[in-house]
């Protein structure tokens, strides 16, 4: 489930996470493990954030992406998929903040955790955040049989859609933001947020 920090009620530091499953086709199989959990802006702005710079410590998937690049996650445990996604795009709804061989290699408080394995040994992960995208929105999950999706802010069907309004750096407090944050505590930043819709 997700988590927002929200200010008002106080709450202390809680790391946004989501359990979302994928495989790939073929002789590997692949799973994707939760990792612990105002005006629209003209123009939704992405950032690189010094916590989403991971690194490369080995390990093999099918899909051919680098630190920093996007995907689209989606499907069940049994038929997932995965497809590189341009960053901030519609489609995209992870970004890949370090590959791994192993999953506990991967920072405690990703959002989201995609593994492939072939004759039951994991051979690769990827260290999945979600997307954010300062001015944009995201419309989170309300159960870990959904996936995040990029949404318009003033969508009227989308629900639990959140607002990024900045992202704080060497930060891991939801309180620091006015109307609350999802914290990464490890990776020290928070993404603040706005509720556009329940």
């Amino acid at each position: 489930m997700w988590t927002l920090v929200k200010r008002s009620i106080g709450a202390g530091a809680v790391a946004a996470a989501t359990m979302l499953a994928a495989a790939c086709g073929g002789s590997a199989e692949g799973t994707a493990t939760a990792a612990d959990a105002a005006p629209e802006s003209p123009s939704p702005s992405t950032e690189t954030v010094a916590g989403q710079e991971g690194s490369d410590s080995g390990g093999r998937v099918d899909i051919d992406v680098e630190i920093g690049d996007c995907v689209r996650l989606g499907g069940t445990q049994d038929a997932a998929t995965i497809d590189e996604a341009a960053c901030a795009s519609v489609e995209s709804n992870y970004k890949v903040v370090a590959k791994a061989r192993e999953i506990d290699q991967c920072p405690s408080d990703v959002d989201q955790i995609y593994s492939e394995s072939m004759w039951g040994k994991e051979t690769g992960v990827l260290c999945l955040d979600v997307d954010w995208v300062v001015g944009g929105c995201m419309s989170l999950p309300a159960s870990n049989d959904e996936d995040p999706q990029r949404v318009e802010c003033d969508d009227p069907n989308a629900t639990s859609v959140e607002r990024v309004t900045e992202v704080l750096e060497g930060v891991a407090d939801g309180d620091q933001c006015p109307e609350g944050g999802f914290v990464y505590d490890e990776r020290l930043f928070t993404v603040c947020a706005e509720t556009v819709s329940t």
